[in-house]
């Protein structure tokens, strides 16, 4: 089990590390809040748990479909877990789509949203579909909040299910561009 675990975390670095090699060059923004602002608590797990809305620019010309990756690293400097905890991870996005709503369903396939047909929704760190808003302990440590975009260079149809080690893997040698919209949140009680 602990040669599965680490061959595990070998493969994920191993795919963040070429990823990493991509441009940053996709501006991601939200409404919700600035970059290195402060996630509003109604999109925090403590409050109703909604999805932030999400917007990109700067997609790199070839730009076929998007990948969503939202994490916490901060919890690997703490000494919390191994890897960063995963929030959201969201792909098969249309690249015309131009933005991700607020409240977004924690469905696994999203339906019935204008300019999102075929988005899925991935595995967060708690093995479930969709959106899992901050929940750090209630410590006032201040976390921080990765919302990468990762254009892709085509229609990779990736089925339901996929976590985001998964879905590193499965965009390898894909990726043309990323960005990042970086966030913050802490609990004190």
């Amino acid at each position: 089990m602990k040669r599965l675990i680490t061959a595990s975390l070998l493969s994920l670095a191993a795919a963040s590390a070429w990823a990493a090699d991509a441009p940053e060059s996709i501006t991601v923004t939200s409404t919700a809040f600035d970059h290195h602002g402060m996630v509003p608590e109604g999109n925090s797990a403590y409050g109703a748990n909604e999805s932030i809305e999400l917007s990109w620019s700067d997609l790199p010309a070839g730009t076929v479909e998007l990948a969503l990756i939202m994490d916490d690293p901060k919890v690997v400097e703490l000494g919390m877990m191994p890897e960063p905890f995963v929030h959201w991870v969201a792909y098969n996005i249309p690249a015309d789509a131009g933005s991700l709503p607020e409240n977004l369903s924690k469905e696994a396939e999203v339906m019935g949203v204008a300019n999102l047909d075929g988005m899925v929704n991935g595995l967060n760190g708690l093995g479930r579909a969709g959106y899992f808003g901050p929940r750090p302990p209630a410590n006032g440590e201040l976390h921080a909040y990765h919302f990468r975009v990762y254009a892709l260079d085509s229609d990779i149809d990736l089925a339901p299910g996929l976590n985001k080690a998964d879905l590193l893997a499965a965009i390898e040698g894909h990726v043309l561009a990323t960005g990042l919209l970086m966030g913050h949140y802490e609990r004190k009680e």
